[in-house]
């Protein structure tokens, strides 16, 4: 039996790919650097061996799995190479290997990590499933009929797979150290859809979505009457969102989701049109949407004392308007305090009074320095540029993390890709001192 040793284990897609061979019964192991990062945790817990990177660790009889972020001069790629390893990069490998399963790709601008995680739940309950969650999230069945996995679209990745089903949630201008205007975007996703093997469910409530060309059948869900499948007579309490479903304007079903905001039912949808697809009764599928529990940094609540502490991953300005509208919706009463750490200074250029105009509807903003990127470690702009934008903003950091304590019985999204997660470790921990006192 070969040992798969991943070159980058703790990647958010390499991570869950080494979940998902592991589970399946292979040997697994890998390197990565020494710093921590969450992605590590579930590997941990599986006692998967993590090394550091060294070029003794690569030997005879494995297989490595590089991540893209590697080199080919990276020295344990350079050795697999003088001993006659097999070298196989991470998109590529995935991509042969989701051809063992019905696979399920999804992708979008948006959404693609809560909808996966929702797919997974729900399919898991008819068939064996494995998944692969971008947050770092993974598992894998022995006997899986379904293949469940977020594809990302940065640098066009996603055309390493040719999947049974994509569902696209949007399409909208985001990664602009990559793609050039929202027509490259577009250009992209066309791509992807010509690889697709039995469907494609998109929203239709998209424009863009709406111009997609394949060779199967393009089902669309969402709130308009064109829609194959449409969401109608939405009612929304601080306990989640009831909706009904019509199929071609045939009533289908009545579902109940534990979740909040607009985007938590068009992600449902996706998952509903899907499941009619593949002939999954309704009542399985609102069993299994009520025993739904989300994933990580997604919408994610902690509460100390009477203050809610919310962790999401937004980092776009429509996904700082989904994460407060989620907010309002459950938390009606309470004041929002949005805590935003910017992710990369192009994306911040790109969007800066979007994202000014998306965070003035939390009732307070406070920002962080902006978080760079292993390609881009400096811009033309700071912080200070975001904060001139939006009234009654200020810049912290987590040594003056204590002026948050001002808001007493708010609800605190801290929202980010970067490492906002160390904002919100301190002002737990300044709470939690203060409860002891």
């Amino acid at each position: 039996m070969t040992v798969f040793h991943f070159t980058g284990i703790k990647g958010s897609g390499m991570s869950p790919l080494a979940q998902i061979l592991f589970d399946a019964g292979e040997q697994v192991q890998g390197s990565d650097v020494e710093k921590y990062f969450f992605t590590e945790q579930p590997l941990r817990e599986r006692n998967i061996p993590i090394y550091t990177f060294d070029a003794d660790n690569i030997r005879e009889g494995m297989t490595v799995i590089a991540g893209n972020a590697f080199p080919d001069d990276h020295p344990e790629l350079t050795r697999a190479r003088e001993i006659g390893v097999e070298i196989i990069r991470y998109h590529k490998f995935l991509g042969e290997y989701i051809g063992n399963y019905t696979s399920i790709a999804i992708t979008g601008a948006h959404g693609k990590t809560s909808t996966t995680g929702l797919m997974a739940h729900v399919v898991g309950g008819y068939k064996p499933t494995s998944y692969l969650i971008g947050n770092g999230t993974g598992a894998g069945h022995e006997n899986a009929d379904f293949f469940v996995m977020e594809a990302c679209e940065y640098r066009r990745h996603f055309l390493a797979y040719n999947p049974d089903y994509a569902v696209m949630t949007n399409i909208d201008f985001d990664h602009p150290d990559y793609f050039a205007n929202i027509d490259d975007v577009y250009s992209a996703f066309q791509s992807l859809a010509l690889q697709v093997k039995k469907a494609i469910i998109a929203c239709g409530d998209d424009e863009q979505l709406q111009r997609i060309q394949a060779k199967v059948p393009v089902v669309y869900y969402g709130f308009g009457a064109e829609n194959d499948f449409e969401a109608r007579n939405v009612e929304k309490t601080t306990q989640g969102t009831t909706f009904d479903v019509f199929v071609r304007n045939e009533f289908y079903s009545t579902f109940f989701i534990p979740l909040f905001g607009d985007h938590a039912v068009l992600n449902t949808l996706a998952v509903i049109t899907l499941c009619e697809y593949e002939g999954i009764s309704p009542e399985l599928i609102q069993e299994r949407l009520h025993t739904y529990k989300g994933v990580k940094r997604r919408f994610t609540e902690t509460r100390i004392g009477d203050n809610v502490l919310i962790d999401d991953y937004a980092h776009h300005p429509t996904e700082i308007r989904a994460t407060i509208q989620s907010a309002r919706q459950k938390f009606p009463e309470r004041e929002l305090v949005a805590i935003f750490q910017p992710h990369t200074f192009t994306r911040t250029q790109a969007f800066l009074q979007d994202f000014a105009d998306s965070l003035s509807l939390a009732d307070t903003a406070y920002l962080c320095d902006i978080f760079g990127s292993a390609r881009e470690t400096q811009g033309a702009l700071s912080i200070q540029d975001l904060a001139s934008l939006i009234e009654g903003s200020a810049v912290i950091s987590t040594e003056g993390i204590e002026i948050l304590t001002q808001h007493r019985g708010a609800v605190f999204l801290f929202m980010g890709a970067g490492d906002v997660h160390k904002f919100q470790d301190a002002f737990e921990n300044v709470l939690k001192s203060n409860e002891t006192a």
